[in-house]
């Protein structure tokens, strides 16, 4: 029987992949085999020693640390492109909101007075203060072309927007769903010198941290509108809110509220609500728990954030899951242990990611403890576990 803790709510629709028969799911649980969370802050949190892994039901995870992690042999799963539909259309609203003063016009209507015959006059007069633009024709730029940032880019160029985007680190996978009108800009800096929206769509790390600051707003035309529905600490607040009081700046929607941006003319906050959509929760919770489920019951790790992707169809017999080090004779130390035990091995896979290893075994019989043990105690290794058999390690 396997233990999940839940440390927030989670979709019912996740919870549902784990078979009651085999699973127990609860929000109190003291030696739980993985932890499921959304925004909950682990970084002062005691870890069970018994936790194997740690599905996160979203994109993001700062709220985790995943170095502590790495060290312990646990792989740390999310859920990227889940909510991509969500954020994209969140980033399409915050476009129009901007190009036609919909806040601001929204506050102005609200505040109307008198009559209704004293209303109608009021709008005629001050609707010429709310003229805005179309999007057709316009040029969105977009940093990070993952799931949600293609995403983006096409639903901009279906609406007759030319597009530049910039990732140099694009994935395979998201280049053949790029549309092909996506044009590419070398640099952040040469993508904002030709953008008049430009939407953010990767994490917050030293390499993204205030990336647009005050240096790079004197690169952006002074019509141009910043979107941020990533992360808070990507773009340098004071820095925009100076360029929008000078007019080198037309517009700044983001999803990160502060005392600073929430009744600053130019700028429309919105309280984090990229990814909040019953779809998307849904879709978050039901794909990190099957790929907690698979790594529980397998041994296979797909999107985990510290870890590499390994999948290894089951065979016949039972399966050894290694997590050590990635230092060199790993593999050999580990099969020699086996074979002196007269162990064969089906099937085997090894897969590495910087400093942390996997190696997934298939052997005909079930190991005895002491041979789980002699691998457990070679130098570098971080976790051993027995799929299929007693032993679970």
């Amino acid at each position: 029987m396997y233990k999940i803790l839940t440390l927030n709510n989670i979709a019912v629709a996740g919870l549902n992949r784990f078979p009651r028969e085999c699973y127990e799911v609860a929000s109190e649980i003291t030696h739980p085999d993985a932890i499921l969370l959304r925004s909950f802050k682990m970084h002062e949190m005691e870890l069970p020693p018994t936790v194997r892994a740690i599905g996160r039901a979203g994109a993001g995870v700062n709220n985790i640390p995943v170095a502590n992690m790495t060290a312990r042999g646990i792989p740390v799963f999310n859920a990227p492109g889940a909510n991509a539909n969500a954020v994209k259309e969140l980033v399409l609203a915050g476009m129009l909101m901007a190009a036609r003063n919909i806040a601001q016009a929204w506050s102005f209507a609200r505040a109307l007075e008198g009559d209704d015959a004293s209303i109608s006059k009021a709008v005629e007069a001050g609707k010429k203060g709310f003229v805005g633009f179309e999007l057709p024709g316009r040029t969105l730029g977009v940093i990070g072309l993952g799931a949600i940032g293609v995403k983006v880019a096409n639903a901009a160029r279906a609406l007759g927007m030319q597009v530049i985007g910039y990732d140099p680190t694009i994935t395979v996978r998201s280049a053949w769903q790029l549309e092909s009108g996506v044009q590419q800009a070398l640099s952040v800096d040469e993508l904002l010198s030709q953008a008049d929206f430009i939407s953010f769509h990767v994490p917050l790390v030293e390499a993204t941290r205030q990336m647009i600051n005050a240096e790079r707003l004197r690169l952006m035309r002074h019509s141009a509108v910043l979107l941020n529905f990533a992360r808070d600490g990507i773009i340098d607040d004071a820095a925009v809110v100076e360029a929008l009081d000078q007019g080198r700046l037309y517009a700044y929607i983001c999803d990160f509220p502060s005392n600073l941006l929430k009744q600053h003319p130019r700028v429309v906050t919105l309280p984090h609500l990229g990814a909040s959509t019953l779809e998307a929760e849904e879709n978050c919770a039901v794909m990190v728990a099957d790929q907690v489920r698979d790594y529980l019951e397998n041994g296979n790790i797909v999107n985990a954030v510290n870890f590499p992707e390994i999948l290894l169809p089951r065979s016949a017999g039972v399966r050894i899951a290694v997590i050590n080090s990635n230092v060199p004779n790993m593999l050999g130390q580990i099969s020699t242990d086996l074979a002196e035990a007269g162990h064969n091995i089906i099937d085997m896979l090894n897969k590495s990611r910087e400093e942390v290893a996997v190696t997934l075994i298939d052997i005909e019989h079930s190991p005895t403890t002491a041979t789980l043990q002699r691998i457990r105690e070679i130098p570098g290794v971080l976790s051993v576990r027995c799929l299929g058999c007693s032993e679970q390690g």
